[in-house]
């Protein structure tokens, strides 16, 4: 997949993953790792069997795995069936694994107690293994798919034509207007700096990432449109504050780019399943405020690339 695919496929999978339903999430976990891992088996539960403490196993990797859905059962549940799968699995399963992997769709991580939970079932089974499976391990494994299993997992098309053409202010409006709503409250923020010819280069925006944001720049003027016409005039002023805000935040937990630009769509897009001129205006968005100078850094006074450096000598 192409970056565009990929963002739109994040994009995707996160609006889905979304206080989805436990039963909803095994099933996806199961599709995933069929179109994985030949020696996936998916596992049934079965009268007064039960599923024996697994919900899938790994055949030749020998992985027990199990699913969980914290983010709509509450913990007592969540840890009552942790236990359960767990103590099933040892008890009825011995000689058939050497891994413990539980997957969970909590975006935001793993709960505290359900961390502790991890480290006593990991004491309980050494030597054999206890790994976690969330939201990263997840999307890596579906970056590992081609188109057509990526389309089939998430059941839409991932286009791959681009529709950046035609675009104009009514396309952003909504966007526009969504960030307005949502803006937050901050403490008044220093000067914006200048823009700096060389911030691509001093943040080093490179591939893809370079690509989008080029993209979004050809159509950037249309934000300053839309928020020369709006009532408030400090309107574009506030909204941009919050958006520094958020992306402080952000930038303070990482310095991958990719990461960054993916953080940036959601804050503009939210969890909402987005097409893709959605996606396409989210760019331009971005690119609106990284002209500002409200996301990413600013080069220090009178720095220059290495190589335009030499140019110039």
């Amino acid at each position: 997949m192409d970056f565009t695919q990929r963002m739109l496929a994040r994009l995707t999978l996160r609006s889905q993953l979304t206080d989805m339903p436990g039963e909803r999430f095994e099933q996806l976990i199961h599709h995933l790792l069929s179109l994985l891992h030949a020696d996936f088996v998916p596992v049934r539960t079965h009268g007064n069997l039960g599923d024996m403490g697994a919900d899938g196993l790994l055949l030749w990797q020998r992985e027990l795995w199990a699913c969980y859905s914290p983010q709509t059962e509450n913990m007592v549940k969540v840890k009552a069936k942790f236990r359960s799968d767990l103590d099933k699995a040892i008890d009825k399963r011995p000689d058939s694994f050497d891994t413990f992997r539980f997957a969970i769709n909590d975006l935001k991580g793993v709960h505290p107690e359900l961390s502790m939970l991890m480290s006593e079932a990991q004491e309980k089974l050494r030597p054999r293994r206890v790994l976690p499976y969330g939201w990263h391990h997840l999307w890596a494994d579906v970056m590992r798919l081609d188109q057509v299993a990526a389309e089939e997992l998430l059941g839409c098309e991932l286009p791959v034509q681009e529709k950046t053409y035609g675009i104009g202010l009514s396309d952003l409006e909504v966007l526009l207007a969504r960030l307005g709503d949502q803006r937050k409250t901050a403490e008044p923020l220093d000067a914006i700096p200048d823009v700096n010819r060389y911030k691509l280069e001093w943040n080093r925006l490179t591939g893809d990432v370079r690509d989008a944001l080029i993209k979004g720049i050809r159509h950037s003027h249309l934000v300053e449109v839309y928020y020369a016409g709006v009532a408030a005039p400090d309107e574009g002023d506030q909204v941009a504050q919050g958006f520094r805000v958020y992306y402080d935040k952000i930038r303070a937990t990482t310095d991958n780019q990719e990461k960054l630009w993916g953080a940036l769509q959601e804050y503009i897009l939210g969890n909402g399943r987005p097409d893709l001129p959605v996606m396409y205006c989210s760019w331009i968005v971005i690119a609106y405020f990284f002209q500002r100078c409200d996301v990413f850094d600013v080069p220090p006074e009178g720095w220059v690339p290495e190589a335009a450096g030499r140019s110039n000598a």
